[in-house]
């Protein structure tokens, strides 16, 4: 399998690490979309959140974000991503989640939403 998270997992990628655990990784995205930008991924390979299906990594991952987010000093507000499959906006097929912050982030959805 030719995947950049897999490879950054493994080490053979290098990336900026937030925060890593046993089953995450936090680290910053290489084309920011905002002041703090970082992506938090499992380490083992996930396709998207339709493929989730451990209660337990889903809780890891969420306290991943948050943990990132205190320590990154986004305690007056941030935003959590995740885009799934093509149609979605997902450019890499395995599972991650933008934690974006670091200004105030404006409306994203239409007023219809």
């Amino acid at each position: 399998m030719d995947c950049v998270f897999c490879r950054i997992v493994s080490g053979e990628l290098p990336c900026r690490k937030v925060l890593e655990t046993d089953h995450v990784l936090a680290f910053y995205d290489h084309k920011p979309q905002a002041p703090v930008h970082v992506l938090v991924i499992p380490k083992r390979h996930v396709a998207s959140i339709l493929e989730l299906d451990d209660p337990g990594l889903a809780g890891a991952l969420l306290a991943s974000v948050r943990q990132s987010a205190v320590e990154l000093g986004l305690e007056r507000g941030f935003r959590v991503i995740s885009n799934v499959r093509a149609h979605g906006g997902q450019e890499v097929d395995h599972l991650h989640l933008h934690l974006v912050g670091g200004t105030r982030l404006g409306r994203m959805l239409p007023r219809w939403f």
